[in-house]
């Protein structure tokens, strides 16, 4: 049974109140006017939880804003989500990727390379790939009864592909439900070249305010934490640690590493002071695998204006395609060959489920998250 606004109901119950079941939950296709994202294709999704987000067709089927009980969740970048027309990854020495990076819920970066810029054989690469900046084919959303639960979906195909090179199709199905503060993420990954392919995959998933702010933390139960770069070490013992914004803050990196045994992992950022509905806290989590994300980048960024904290699952680290292919880690598509990723991104609220939450990473390997 679906539990809307603290009732749990059937489907005949839930369908007797209501003239037409988008009262509650659903989703809604839209089309931007207007300057960089006119023309722009919008899946407007709401569960009549409080949770309502969009997810971009013409941008990779990512997820741009998103909001619960009229806060935001996620990270708005200044640039807005920019129609893909206007994306040149090469241009600004492969730095092109930031003129459209919405920031947003959920930025995927890949498929055939993601991270840093640079050269690989003879190859120039962009920032963080092309797929976020790709139209999807076949795109729709829709809801559906399954027993007493209400389902909605948007689902389609984005392809990264060119002549003499790589054939990448993603198919990404994106699912909640009427009542539901979750969304479930399963991309399928098909090399359809007849050749092998370098496969990356990253979701860039950003977190702002006021989920971030002053007295929020970020917790990850790593048994080892690695800073990128000497900046990121210089903050390394407080990398968990958010604060105000601050003038001139330079962007930080650290890489996790899990133990073997911790087959799935739940990140999160917390703001255990933030009041919401009579209560106090309020936190976003993902779930992932780590047999599919053997990585996890944090990226904490607390400039004015750019202050956002990223999580992000990757079967990658970001430091460029030709240092993971001499690390020996790049990984590579058989002809025909899928990968699968799932994700499970969700929201904590109240002091209880902040609480059980933090209790249950008190004891993380790394000790940094009591």
């Amino acid at each position: 049974m679906a539990t809307v606004f603290n009732q749990a109901l059937t489907r005949e119950e839930i369908v007797a109140r209501v003239g037409d079941i988008r009262q509650l939950a659903g989703v809604r296709t839209v089309r931007r006017e207007g300057g960089t994202e006119g023309g722009l294709r919008v899946f407007e999704v709401y569960t009549g939880s409080g949770l309502e987000f969009d997810v971009l067709a013409d941008r990779g089927l990512d997820i741009s804003s998103a909001r619960y009980c009229g806060r935001s969740l996620a990270w708005q970048s200044s640039t807005g989500d920019v129609h893909p027309a206007y994306f040149n990854s090469e241009a600004e020495n492969g730095l092109g990727w930031l003129r459209s990076f919405q920031g947003g819920l959920l930025t995927t970066c890949g498929m055939s390379y993601a991270g840093a810029a640079g050269r690989d054989g003879d190859r120039f690469l962009g920032l963080h790939g092309r797929v976020s900046n790709l139209p999807a084919s076949g795109a729709v959303g829709e809801g559906t009864w399954v027993g007493n639960d209400y389902i909605i979906t948007v689902r389609g195909k984005v392809r990264e592909t060119t002549v003499f090179g790589e054939n990448l199709e993603l198919t990404r199905t994106i699912t909640t439900r009427l009542g539901s503060r979750t969304i479930q993420l399963h991309d399928a990954v098909e090399n359809l070249a007849h050749k092998p392919a370098e496969h990356m995959f990253l979701y860039h998933i950003n977190i702002g305010y006021p989920v971030v702010d002053k007295t929020a933390e970020l917790c990850v139960p790593s048994i080892e934490t690695e800073p990128r770069d000497a900046e990121a070490a210089n903050g390394l013992e407080t990398w968990h640690r958010l604060h105000s914004p601050e003038p001139g803050y330079n962007e930080k990196c650290y890489f996790h590493r899990f133990g073997k045994d911790q087959k799935t992992v739940t990140t999160a950022v917390i703001n255990p002071n933030h009041t919401i509905n009579g209560s106090t806290g309020l936190g976003v989590y993902c779930r992932f695998s780590t047999d599919e994300f053997p990585r996890f980048i944090q990226w904490k960024m607390l400039d004015e204006g750019t202050y956002v904290l990223g999580m992000e699952p990757a079967n990658c680290l970001v430091l460029g395609r030709a240092r993971e292919r001499e690390a020996g880690t790049l990984a590579v598509l058989a002809p025909g060959e899928t990968r699968h990723y799932h994700v499970e991104i969700g929201i904590m609220e109240g002091e209880a489920e902040i609480s059980n939450f933090r209790e249950s990473h008190k004891n993380s390997r790394n000790g940094q998250n009591a």
